[in-house]
């Protein structure tokens, strides 16, 4: 498959992932374990730079995952994720976790997360990335938040 090196668009990036929660992702006072989230949020991030970038990738760094509200058995999760920032190898995705009632409809937003993740080639080793076009002034202004996450996360190292 030829990769595509030409800039794409945020929403090109964009996933939505839903699972109905069941007893065996919760404990015994039914809210839905914290890791099992992760794992989800994991999946819809990398599914999100492997849609943009068209190659496989692997998760580098988690920012941050603060659970608002709970997440409880019966609930549907739904993930929606979207590439933020596109470096020369790395992307960073945002992913929001929100949580409905699918009987009332209710949705609560109960995290959200940033996650970075590295683009591989065949040869396991990264490879360049597209550029990112923001849409909106909304996903500019996002791009820009995500410019200065990514200079923090390089300073810190």
């Amino acid at each position: 498959m030829t990769k595509n090196f030409s800039p794409k668009t945020i929403s090109a990036s964009r996933i939505q992932l839903a699972q109905l929660m069941q007893p065996e992702h919760a404990n015994n006072h039914g809210n839905v374990h914290g890791g099992w989230i992760m794992k989800l949020v994991d999946e819809a991030g990398a599914l999100a730079c492997m849609r943009h970038s068209q190659s496989k990738v692997v998760t580098v760094a988690i920012d941050s995952m603060t659970f608002r509200n709970p997440i409880r058995i019966g609930d549907l999760v739904i993930l929606n994720a979207e590439v933020s920032f596109a470096g020369h190898t790395s992307m960073e995705t945002e992913v929001e976790v929100i949580a409905e009632n699918p009987i009332t409809g209710e949705r609560t937003t109960t995290n959200k997360a940033y996650l970075v993740y590295v683009a591989l080639g065949d040869d396991n080793k990264p490879q360049p990335v597209p550029h990112l076009l923001a849409e909106t002034e909304i996903q500019k202004l996002r791009m820009a938040q995500a410019k200065e996450r990514q200079a923090y996360r390089i300073a810190k190292k």
